[in-house]
């Protein structure tokens, strides 16, 4: 912890936050039931939320710089040239109207439409653990077309609405830039389906297994828009193979998967496919997914990816239950970023120890992303 805390600790001018900050991070890996301002004092033995409430309100520091520190934690500390970037997005239950970002949408945690903040996210998953590395508040226009009501939550004027898709954009870009290492990028069909995603990642070269839409519709190998559902169907029995996509709960996740080729015409060296995931109990539900990679790619490893894209989940169960990354009591547009970063943070200490622990620590990968893309030729 010491090691992190000299990591963060040049982003606070002053001896008192940076003093904080590890106290701030320390009571979130508590085993407290709620970790809010009141809470995390007392467990640091200070007998006021004041300071607490201040690191995360009023001090001066830039939470931004030290995402980027903690993604280079895990790059190092976690980092594999195979490894998959997972974009989700979760929610954060909230009562009334000032909380930045909140309003009545639909929440994937509740599984319903609540009164919540969502916040979209980036993680990291290797062989040696996963974690959260970068995160956006998703601002719907209600807010971001009503710049009073940003003012009062401390949203700047240059903030403008951004799909979820353009905060994902984001963040892949800031870990492209910062030399992640990583060779697979994964969503569920929230952002599957968005084509100019896909037209984003594929112009960079960026190789992807993203869940669809059965209706969604792809450039078939005759040349012609097909729905991805008719396609698959159109496969005979013997082109389906059953096989497991990861550990789950319960054991091996097994499914019969299937693929088909699309777009014939395509850059050298390089394949499109549909991907298929069939219920083995039940052959009416099928999965669907768009892929892009190398050419020799097979099955199995575009299935692998597609079960990858569950690690994301774990994260935010466990940032929640074990980092409190739903514990905050911040209103504010600064406060929430602040918040969830140090939650982050906090988590990716505990991954990066359980790694350890296992004795998965192997040499940092600082290999470049456009490195690996080349060296997969």
């Amino acid at each position: 912890m010491e090691e992190l805390h000299q990591r963060i600790a040049r982003r606070f001018a002053r001896a008192e936050p940076r003093e904080r900050v590890l106290a701030y991070v320390r009571g979130l890996l508590a085993g407290l039931e709620r970790k809010n301002g009141w809470t995390l004092a007392e467990f640091a033995g200070q007998i006021s939320p004041d300071g607490m409430q201040r690191l995360v309100r009023n001090t001066i520091w830039d939470a931004d710089t030290v995402r980027d520190d903690l993604r280079q934690y895990v790059a190092e500390h976690l980092g594999a040239p195979e490894a998959v970037l997972i974009a989700d997005d979760t929610g954060f239950l909230k009562k009334g109207v000032r909380s930045a970002g909140v309003q009545r949408q639909y929440s994937g945690t509740a599984g319903r439409t609540e009164n919540c903040q969502i916040g979209v996210f980036l993680a990291y998953a290797s062989a040696r653990g996963r974690a959260l590395i970068d995160r956006e508040l998703y601002l719907p226009a209600s807010w971001t077309d009503d710049r009073a009501r940003c003012r009062q939550a401390g949203i700047p004027d240059h903030v403008p609405f951004a799909t979820k898709h353009q905060l994902v954009v984001a963040m892949l870009t800031r870990a492209i830039e910062s030399g992640v290492p990583f060779r697979w990028f994964t969503a569920d069909e929230a952002y599957g389906q968005a084509k100019s995603l896909r037209f984003w990642l594929e112009q960079r070269d960026v190789f992807h297994v993203l869940a669809t839409r059965r209706n969604d519709t792809v450039v078939s190998m005759a040349l012609r828009e097909e729905r991805v559902d008719e396609l698959i169907a159109a496969l005979p029995p013997q082109a389906w193979r059953r096989r497991s996509c990861g550990q789950g709960a319960h054991g091996p996740r097994v499914y019969a998967w299937a693929r088909a080729p699309i777009r014939p015409l395509r850059a050298a060296g390089r394949g499109h496919w549909v991907l298929a995931r069939r219920s083995l109990t039940d052959p009416d539900e099928v999965a669907y997914y768009v892929c892009y990679a190398p050419a020799r790619t097979t099955l199995e490893e575009l299935l692998k990816v597609a079960g990858a894209r569950w690690a994301i989940e774990e994260c935010f169960q466990a940032a929640k239950g074990e980092a409190g990354l739903d514990h905050y009591q911040v209103r504010t547009y600064t406060g929430w970023y602040r918040h969830i970063t140090l939650s982050m943070l906090a988590h990716a200490y505990l991954a990066v120890t359980a790694a350890r622990a296992k004795g998965a620590g192997q040499p940092p990968v600082p290999t470049l992303h456009q490195t690996i893309m080349i060296s997969s030729r």
